[in-house]
C-alpha cells in the first residue's frame, strides 16, 4: 500500500491543478444537488422493538386524525400572586390571547382551557393546547413570531404567559463554535510551521473536506432522513481529523525535504509513509462511527454513518488534495528564517536548533527514566477522574434541563408548579383490545388500577378509536420524568398492572409517552454498549495488530482507550450532572446524562484514540524496523512526531471545546465537553505518557508476534519497507539520496 500511496502523492504533486479542479468541480456539483434538497427533518427518536416504540406505532395506525407529524405547543398562563384566573378580567384576557392564536398561520385548533379542566385546583396556572396543520419543516418566522405576539398581548394584561413546543423554540444556532476551533487552529499551525502560508494548508484542505461532506449531508437530508444535528457531528469530526491529516502528511513532507528529496519525491514519500498511518487511523475512526449502528438506534446510526462519511472525505483530501497543494505553495511551506538558511532551495538544513533535543526528545527521555513511577501516577489519576461514573444517571433532555431564560424552561416550570412535576412527563397507556375484549370496559379498569397506585396522581378519561378496539388512558406520575421513582413507576405497570389486565381480560396494555420512551432508551443504550464495544474493539485490534505486527501493543492501545473514555465520561457526570465548575462552560441546568453520551463518547474516542496511537507509535515502529533498539526507538518516535500530535490534539480539543462553550443547544454542549476532555486525557495522558512509559517498561516484548500468525497475517506496511525496497530498486533509497536542485517550474 505504501508504494501505491507513494505514487498517487507524486501523481498528485505533478497533476495539483487538476486535482485542484477535481475537488472544485465535486464542492460545486454536491452543492447544486443540496440547493434543490428539502428542509432537513427533526431529530426523532425512534426506538425499534421496544415497548414504547410498539405503542406509539399502534398509535399512528389507529388514530390517524392525531396527525402524529403536527406539530402542537402548549401557552401557559400564570395568575399573579395571590390571583386566580377564572377571574372575568383573566378570563378575558387568555380569550383574547386564544383569539389571536387561532387566526395564525397553519392553526387549526386552540383548545380553552376551561372547557378542557386545563386548570389547576387553585386556578393559578391554566394552559390551552394549539394544534398546527404543519410539520418541522413548514415552520417559519412568521409563525413563530405570531406565538410570541399572542403571548406579549396576555403579558401586557398582567399575567406571566410562556409556551413550549417546536414553534415556541428558537432557530438553533451554533454559536460559532466552528470558527473558535478554526482561528485556535490557525494559531497552532502558525507556530508549529512557523509559516502562514503552510498554516493555511491544513486548514484550507481541510474546510474542503468538511464542505463536501456538510453540503453532501444536505443533499441528502430529505432523502436519507438526516437531521441538523447528524450534520454538526459530521462537521465537529470531519473538521477536526482534517485538519490533523493533512499536518501530519505536510509535517512528514517537510521532513523529507529536509533528508534531501526534491519536492515531487519528497510528496511521494510523504503520502506513501504519513499517508499509510492517514488511512489506518481514518479506518479505525471509520469503524467505530460506522459501528454505532450495532445500538439499532436510527438517528444514532444516521449520526454515525454521517460521521464516517465525513471521515472518508478527509481521508481522500489527505492523499490528494493535500500533495497538489504542497506542490502550490512549493518553497513557502517552510518560513522565511528557516529559507533563508538555503536560500538556494529554500530546504533549510534541519528543523531543529543544532546539538540540542527537541522537545519531545526531552519528554520521552524524562519519562523513560521512570517509568514505572509516571505509569502509575498516571493511571490513578485517570482512575480517580473515572470515579463519578459510578453515580451516572441517564435520561433524555427535556424543557426542564433548558437555560432558565428561555419560554420552554419557564412553561415547563410554571407546569410543574400549577399541576405537580408529573405534568410534564404523563405516561400514555394504549390499550390494545383488538383480540375481542371490550375496549372500554378494559379502558375503565385500567384506569381504576392506575388510581390506587402511589406513583400516580391523577389520570386523563380514556381515548378511543373510531373502530372501538384501541384506547389510550394519560397517567400523572407524581414524580418528574427524570426521577427515579417514576422509572419504578413505569417497571412496576408493565410488569404488575399490564400483565395483570391482559390476563384478566385478554387485551394488552402497552406503556408510552416521552418518559416510558426515555426510560427505553436508555435500556437500549445500556444493553447495547457490551457488544459494541466488543464488535468496535475486537475490529480494531486486528486492524492495529496488522499495523503493527504486535499483540501487546494493539493490547495496550485499547486498554488506555478505556482509561481515558471512562475518565472524560467521569469529567461529563461531574460538570452536567452534579454541577461543578457548570457555569464556566454556560451549563444552566444539570440533570441526566444523555442516554446515547456513553455508547456515543466510545465509538467517537475509540476512533480518535487511535488516530494519535497510529501516528504515535508507527513512527516508533519504523524506528525499530530500521534497527534502533526498543528504548531509543520510543525517543525517536517522540522526536519525529510529538510536537506534531500535540499540535494535532490541540486543534482537535479546541474544535470540539469551541462547539461546547459557544452552543446552547445541551445535546451539543455535552458533546464538544465530552469529546475535547476525552481528546485532551487520551493525547497528553495515554498516548504521550503512559504509552512510552509501558513501552520502556516491557522493551523489546513490546514487537512480539507469533511466528505462526507473523505468517499468515497480510503486510500492510504501514513503516514503509516496501516503499524502500521498490525506492532501491529505483536508485531512491535512503543510501543515495543527494540534496537536488528542484526541477524546472517548482518554485
Amino acid at each position: 500500500m505504501a508504494t501505491f500511496l507513494y505514487k498517487l502523492g507524486r501523481l498528485s504533486f505533478r497533476r495539483r491543478w487538476w486535482v485542484a479542479l477535481v475537488w472544485l468541480a465535486l464542492l460545486v456539483g454536491v452543492g447544486g444537488a443540496a440547493a434543490t434538497a428539502g428542509t432537513p427533518p427533526t431529530d426523532e427518536f425512534a426506538l425499534p422493538g421496544t415497548e414504547s416504540q410498539d405503542a406509539f406505532d399502534l398509535m399512528e395506525e389507529e388514530f390517524p386524525q392525531a396527525g402524529a407529524e403536527n406539530l402542537e405547543s402548549q401557552v401557559v398562563f400564570q395568575a399573579p400572586e395571590g390571583e386566580r384566573l377564572d377571574t372575568p378580567a383573566h378570563q378575558e384576557t387568555i380569550d383574547d390571547v386564544r383569539g389571536l392564536l387561532v387566526d395564525g398561520d397553519l392553526v387549526v385548533n386552540v383548545t380553552d382551557p376551561f372547557e378542557t379542566s386545563s386548570v389547576s385546583e387553585d386556578a393559578s396556572t391554566a394552559y390551552l393546547t394549539v394544534s398546527y396543520d404543519a410539520a418541522w419543516g413548514d415552520i417559519t418566522h412568521e409563525m413563530r413570531q405570531q406565538l410570541i405576539d399572542a403571548m406579549e398581548t396576555g403579558r401586557d394584561a398582567g399575567l406571566a404567559v410562556e409556551a413550549s413546543g417546536e414553534v415556541a423554540m428558537e432557530e438553533m444556532e451554533m454559536g460559532g463554535g466552528e470558527i473558535i476551533g478554526i482561528v485556535v487552529a490557525a494559531i497552532v499551525l502558525v507556530i508549529t510551521f512557523g509559516s502562514l502560508v503552510a498554516a493555511g494548508l491544513p486548514l484550507l484542505t481541510a474546510l474542503v473536506g468538511v464542505g463536501v461532506a456538510m453540503i453532501g449531508i444536505a443533499a441528502l437530508s430529505s432523502t436519507l432522513g438526516l437531521s441538523e444535528t447528524t450534520g454538526i457531528l459530521a462537521m465537529m469530526i470531519g473538521l477536526a481529523v482534517g485538519i490533523d491529516y493533512a499536518l501530519f502528511i505536510a509535517s512528514r513532507y517537510r521532513a523529507e525535504l529536509v533528508e534531501g528529496h526534491n519536492q515531487e519525491e519528497a510528496a511521494g514519500r510523504a503520502v506513501g509513509t504519513a499517508g499509510s498511518a492517514v488511512v489506518f487511523a481514518g479506518l479505525t475512526v471509520v469503524i467505530a462511527l460506522a459501528g454505532l449502528a450495532v445500538a439499532n438506534v436510527p438517528i444514532l446510526t444516521k449520526m454515525g454513518l454521517a460521521a464516517a462519511a465525513a471521515v472518508v472525505i478527509a481521508v481522500f483530501v489527505a492523499l490528494t488534495l493535500v500533495p497538489a497543494a504542497l506542490g502550490m505553495v512549493g518553497k513557502r511551506i517552510f518560513g522565511r528564517k528557516l529559507r533563508a538558511q538555503n536560500p538556494e532551495t529554500g530546504v533549510p538544513a534541519s528543523l531543529n536548533k543544532a546539538g540540542k533535543d527537541n522537545g519531545g526528545t526531552r519528554w520521552a527521555k524524562a519519562v523513560l527514566k521512570r517509568p514505572g513511577l509516571v505509569l502509575a501516577a498516571s493511571v490513578v489519576g485517570l482512575g480517580v477522574l473515572a470515579i463519578p461514573v459510578a453515580s451516572i444517571e441517564q435520561g433524555l433532555p427535556d424543557n426542564g434541563t433548558q437555560p432558565e431564560d428561555t419560554t420552554l424552561r419557564q412553561s415547563y416550570d410554571m407546569l410543574s408548579e400549577g399541576f405537580g412535576p408529573g405534568f410534564n412527563g404523563p405516561l400514555m397507556l394504549v390499550i390494545d383490545a383488538t383480540g375481542g375484549a371490550d375496549v372500554e370496559q378494559v379502558a375503565a379498569d385500567v384506569t381504576d388500577r392506575l388510581g390506587g397506585l402511589d406513583g400516580v396522581v391523577a389520570t386523563a378519561p380514556p381515548n378511543v378509536n373510531p373502530d372501538g378496539t384501541v384506547a389510550t388512558v394519560l397517567a400523572f406520575p407524581s414524580t418528574g420524568p427524570s426521577d427515579s421513582a417514576t422509572s419504578d413507576l413505569v417497571q412496576h405497570i408493565r410488569d404488575d398492572v399490564a400483565a395483570q389486565v391482559e390476563s384478566d381480560t385478554g387485551a394488552k396494555v402497552l406503556v408510552s409517552g416521552v418518559t416510558a420512551a426515555g426510560i427505553d432508551f436508555s435500556k437500549v443504550m445500556s444493553d447495547a454498549l457490551v457488544p459494541y464495544l466488543t464488535l468496535v474493539v475486537g475490529l480494531a485490534f486486528v486492524l492495529l495488530v496488522l499495523v503493527f505486527r504486535s499483540i501487546l501493543v494493539p493490547l495496550k492501545a485499547a486498554l488506555g482507550f478505556l482509561l481515558s473514555v471512562l475518565a472524560a465520561l467521569g469529567a461529563v457526570v461531574a460538570v452536567f450532572q452534579w454541577g461543578w465548575a457548570a457555569d464556566l462552560i454556560g451549563v444552566h441546568e444539570t440533570g441526566p446524562i444523555m442516554s446515547l453520551m456513553p455508547i456515543f463518547m466510545v465509538g467517537v474516542i475509540f476512533g480518535l484514540a487511535m488516530d494519535y496511537e497510529v501516528f504515535l507509535v508507527t513512527r516508533m515502529r519504523e524506528a525499530y524496523v530500521h534497527g534502533e533498539d526498543a528504548r531509543q526507538s520510543v525517543i525517536s518516535g517522540f522526536k519525529l512526531n510529538a510536537r506534531v500530535v500535540t499540535a494535532a490534539a490541540v486543534i482537535m480539543i479546541s474544535v470540539f471545546a469551541g462547539f461546547a462553550v459557544t452552543s446552547d443547544e445541551a445535546m451539543i454542549k455535552m458533546m464538544g465537553f465530552g469529546l475535547a476532555t476525552a481528546v485532551l486525557l487520551d493525547a497528553f495522558v495515554v498516548r504521550m505518557t503512559i504509552v512510552p512509559a509501558l513501552l520502556g517498561l516491557i522493551g523489546d516484548r513490546a514487537w512480539w508476534l507469533p511466528k505462526w500468525l507473523d505468517r499468515i497475517l497480510p503486510n500492510v506496511d504501514v513503516e514503509g519497507e516496501s516503499l524502500e525496497r521498490y525506492l532501491e530498486a529505483n536508485g531512491k533509497g535512503r543510501d543515495s539520496v543527494t540534496r537536488e536542485r528542484e526541477p524546472a517550474g517548482v518554485s
